[in-house]
């Protein structure tokens, strides 16, 4: 496999089933499993922030030590999303960009662009 389709979203689901079929994992993960594994994968990296401020968390991120972290816990968390994505059929890529242009519809640029507002808001 060359290297850019090691880091393509399939490429990367390969990899992810590849690791957890060789310890037979997959007889762990239905659904809803998947579900919470992912949430408490992102607690994890919600964890790191916790009792710092938004300068602190940002020098953190800038450190070897924090920017392994953030690391980590990313890349467990995009681990999670690709196999509930396999468990359930959605094609992440195909899903992102009709997301995109939902969002591009609730939130059009002449209305939307430096605010904060939700789009019921505008």
């Amino acid at each position: 496999m060359k290297k850019t389709e090691e880091k393509s979203l399939q490429g990367l689901a390969r990899a992810v089933l590849a690791f957890r079929d060789a310890r037979d994992w997959a007889q762990f993960h239905d659904l809803r499993q998947l579900m919470v594994s992912l949430n408490l994968e992102v607690a994890e990296l919600l964890e790191l922030s916790q009792w710092k401020n938004d300068a602190e968390m940002e020098a953190f991120a800038q450190t070897p030590a924090g920017h392994e972290a953030l690391s980590d816990e990313c890349a467990d968390v995009l681990a999670y999303l690709l196999l509930i994505a396999d468990r359930a059929g959605v094609d992440l890529a195909a899903a992102l960009l009709a997301k995109l242009e939902k969002n591009a519809r609730k939130y059009p640029v002449d209305k939307s662009h430096g605010r904060k507002e939700k789009y019921d808001a505008l």
